[in-house]
């Protein structure tokens, strides 16, 4: 994989804010991430069917299989951060051991088309709204595109990753502002714990559709904060 260098990406400073990730962007600006925006905005119906799921499974195996799944994904990030910027990495802990089987089936099934890339863990923002950090941005079966990495428990079926998309479509505005271009698709690369692999595509008029989405949400967001800073003061 080729590294292109048309694009310089800020240096990624994170700080937390009322419990609330956000990024300094220039050393000044404070801009909420764009998982805080999302988590942030769920809907009520979310929210109350990951309760369900918590009180099925009990509060202590939810927080086990919650940060199981997080330092696999960690684990796998990592390792494809490393496979991409070609320097040597290995994690011979029994989670680094799973994360390095699935990082190959999306090495093997996903990064097989992408022959050149801009960045990798690449911090992007939209000026006064919101920041965060996408996985690659790079070139896409000849289409340049925004590419997230995901792990996951179970095989996923498309409508249950609107988040995802949501958020592609947030990173790829930001890019678009920023650097003048015109990104029109996103990928999701998935691997499974049993190294199942699925990805995700979102171009065209879908993913406009999920960027006018994001755009709500962001509105929602600072709607909410303006209400609770007024109620406060």
């Amino acid at each position: 994989m080729k590294k292109n260098n048309k694009y310089r990406y800020p240096k990624t400073v994170r700080e937390m804010i009322e419990g609330q990730r956000h990024y300094v962007i220039n050393g000044k600006d404070k801009l909420p991430s764009v998982t805080t925006i999302l988590s942030a905005t769920q809907s009520a119906e979310k929210r109350e069917s990951l309760q369900r799921w918590r009180e099925r499974v009990g509060e202590e195996e939810a927080t086990r299989i919650v940060d199981q799944s997080g330092a696999r994904g960690t684990a796998m990030h990592k390792i494809l951060e490393k496979y991409i910027l070609e320097e040597g990495y290995l994690d011979e802990t029994e989670v680094g051991k799973q994360a390095h089987n699935m990082a190959l089936r999306v090495i093997e099934q996903g990064l097989c088309n992408v022959p050149e890339y801009f960045g990798t863990e690449c911090t992007l923002y939209y000026p006064g709204l919101y920041a965060g950090q996408t996985d690659l941005v790079a070139t896409h079966k000849g289409d340049m595109a925004i590419i997230d990495f995901k792990q996951t428990n179970k095989v996923k079926r498309r409508e249950w990753i609107d988040d995802y998309f949501l958020q592609l479509g947030a990173y790829a505005m930001a890019h678009n502002f920023i650097y003048k271009t015109q990104i029109t698709k996103g990928v999701v690369m998935m691997c499974s714990k049993d190294n199942f692999y699925q990805e995700f595509v979102v171009e065209g008029k879908e993913f406009q559709q999920y960027k006018f989405n994001f755009l709500r949400r962001v509105d929602e967001y600072y709607r909410a904060r303006d209400a609770k800073t007024k109620q406060d003061s």
